[in-house]
């Protein structure tokens, strides 16, 4: 291990230790936090943390060790990581390479022996800003852009079909998808067809689906706003569940509109009060944008759900077409599973009588 800082934009510096991939180059992204005590593995194969420095608040990670099965991506998106402790000797029966392996296998750079929770605080405190890990911190250039291209990077690059016998076509608009929704939606035996976040309306169509479900992805929805159109053909055509950046596009294609928060929603254990239902869910999360609620057009959207921490949007429901959807991840990974029900209300929706006959 070897001496490195961490740089905020704000001209904080925390001294620590290198671990993972020993980069020569400066690491930049922006620096963001998350709550989640475990599931270390799954946050960090996780697309939706395209180019972000991601510190892990709980002290000790690493311990029980990386696995082929975790992976939510084949490869892992983000730009380095920050932790108290890493444990290089991880006991668990599944366990196949310590966090440092994975790290230098996939070239991402990490720091240690730093205090993560000041370092949260500071977030909470100023917001989400860009950073730097480096060996020497002079001549950083903290006036460079976020890049702003990362959903087309994550994206599938072609339709990948994941076959399912005689179960319902359901194509997927992959904006940077977790695993375990595919997995989600192949356990009910849907036939998932997954495409490319601008995949035009009639290449879907024939695909012939039952439902359309928008993953979650990294990034500003806007960035992406010439997609809206598609999204409101595909709504009106068939039934919809959106997720995380699913949610935030489907609220641009009803006329509602996005911001970015102070920091972020990153954690499993954020609750969510379900009108409909009146139960309180505990859900994971990720993402640095949210839909504003004064901006809800009440004659096309319902809000379903809010945020019991600071009453932002998590649920909306169109009015009158078949669509719905959710900021946070009912597939969890890392999390609590209460709101898997929605892949059954969805699959439910989707093979109903009036839709089946589409």
């Amino acid at each position: 291990m070897n001496k490195i800082k961490l740089v905020l934009e704000n001209g904080s510096e925390y001294d620590g230790l290198s671990f993972g991939f020993e980069s020569e180059d400066q690491v930049f992204g922006e620096i963001v936090f998350n709550t989640s005590m475990t599931g270390y593995q799954e946050i960090f194969t996780d697309p939706s943390y395209c180019d972000q420095i991601v510190v892990m608040t709980y002290p000790l990670q690493g311990n029980y060790g990386f696995n082929q099965n975790d992976n939510e991506n084949l490869i892992p998106h983000l730009s380095a990581v920050v932790v108290s402790e890493v444990c290089d000797k991880p006991s668990n029966w599944r366990n196949e390479e310590s966090m440092s392996s994975f790290l230098v296998r996939h070239k991402i750079p990490g720091i240690c022996g730093i205090d993560t929770r000041a370092l949260t605080k500071e977030i909470r405190e100023e917001g989400s800003m860009k950073a730097y890990l480096v060996k020497d911190s002079t001549n950083l250039d903290f006036k460079r852009p976020l890049l702003t291209d990362q959903i087309k990077r994550v994206s599938v690059k072609s339709p990948m079909h994941y076959p399912s016998k005689n179960g319902p076509n359901v194509v997927m608009v992959d904006f940077g998808f977790k695993k375990n929704i595919l997995t989600s939606l192949i356990s009910r035996n849907c036939n998932v067809i997954v495409v490319p976040y601008d995949t035009d309306f009639e290449t879907i169509k024939s695909f012939r689906p039952k439902g359309i479900l928008l993953s979650n992805g990294p990034g500003d929805p806007k960035d992406i706003a010439h997609i809206v159109p598609t999204i409101q053909k595909l709504q009106e055509s068939y039934p919809m569940f959106a997720i995380c950046m699913g949610h935030q596009i489907f609220a641009l294609a009803n006329k509602a509109d996005t911001s970015k928060m102070k920091f972020g929603h990153r954690g499993a254990n954020h609750p969510v009060v379900d009108f409909k239902n009146d139960r309180v869910y505990i859900t994971s999360q990720n993402h640095g944008y949210a839909v504003e609620t004064k901006s809800i057009n009440k004659d096309l959207l319902e809000v379903t759900q809010i945020n019991l921490n600071d009453k932002t949007i998590e649920g909306l429901k169109h009015k009158t077409l078949d669509a719905f959807s959710v900021q946070y991840h009912p597939e969890a990974s890392p999390g609590p599973n209460d709101t898997k029900f929605l892949f059954d209300d969805f699959y439910n929706l989707i093979t109903r009588d009036d839709h089946a006959k589409r």
